[in-house]
């Protein structure tokens, strides 16, 4: 026999052996152990640890593949969930910001109720901004009366007075303005002083002026306008102290508090005639009446 027939022989017996092997190993598994024949049981004896390494790596393949598949599932859901979270955090936000807005219009309307007829609702429409810091706004006109002078509120307080009065427009001279003096009191206490801007660029701040050392005054105390002047009435919120001075000589104390007005917040303000002017009521389509 030459080479090439023995390998091509050699070749065959493998294929035939590798062809019969699972055929024995089959029906070796499937019969009824007490008819095994020797045949039978050497095969099984053969093949058991080949079966078995078999199961293990058939039972870790199939455990990698369904820990994979239970992996991208639980991904899946916390796409899922996590869309689902955002959406909700979303509509959460603007319910709270319908909220806060309610609020404040609720709040608007309940001064304006208060005020009375002679509150004039103005909106802003500019903002002056110097170094981050709102230094005046604009209003538009609310009517051909409104004067330079004039007081200008929020809810919150205080806001200014009107500095200018053009055909449709109004330029508000802030609290904070260092030009204009409020006369105030200190709610609790009826400590009064002068409260005047200090044109601090890092942030709103009003110094107040006038108040004597033996004035009882509190850090967190709320200034409130006095009623003097008549420009504004009594009673308004002006600013609340954050710091005092009490140096060991002098006749007054040095005073300085933040605004209660949020100006770079403010939308909406309310324009009213100094206090003790008396106001002359317009019809409808009249000179000087009210905006609708």
């Amino acid at each position: 026999m030459t080479p090439s027939s023995f390998r091509r022989a050699r070749d065959a017996a493998v294929v035939i052996v590798l062809l019969a092997l699972p055929f024995f190993v089959l029906r070796s598994n499937v019969r009824d152990p007490r008819k095994l024949n020797a045949l039978d049981r050497g095969v099984l004896r053969i093949s058991s640890p080949f079966q078995y390494v078999g199961r293990m790596i058939g039972r870790g393949i199939s455990s990698v593949v369904g820990s994979y598949v239970y992996l991208v599932d639980v991904k899946a859901k916390s796409d899922e969930l996590q869309h689902e979270n955002t959406v909700l955090r979303e509509k959460v936000r603007k319910l709270e910001a319908m909220d806060v807005e309610n609020r404040r219009l609720r709040r608007l309307l309940g001064l304006k109720e208060q005020l009375g007829p002679e509150a004039l609702t103005a909106q802003v429409i500019a903002k002056d901004v110097v170094d981050f810091r709102v230094a005046s706004v604009t209003l538009d006109r609310p009517s051909n009366e409104v004067k330079p002078g004039w007081p200008v509120i929020t809810d919150e307080g205080v806001v200014g007075v009107v500095l200018r009065a053009d055909a449709d427009r109004l330029e508000v001279q802030l609290a904070i303005d260092p030009q204009l003096a409020i006369d105030v009191v200190d709610e609790r206490t009826g400590a009064r002083g002068l409260a005047r801007g200090t044109s601090d660029v890092d942030k709103y701040a009003c110094k107040v002026e006038y108040m004597k050392r033996s004035d009882e005054v509190a850090v967190g105390d709320l200034l409130v306008t006095s009623g003097v002047g008549a420009r504004f009435k009594k009673g308004i919120p002006v600013a609340r102290i954050t710091k005092i001075f009490n140096r060991g000589f002098g006749e007054f104390q040095e005073v300085e508090a933040e605004p209660v007005v949020s100006f770079s917040r403010l939308e909406e303000a309310f324009v009213l005639p100094p206090a003790g002017a008396e106001t002359v009521a317009h019809e409808p389509g009249t000179p000087g009446a009210p905006k609708k």
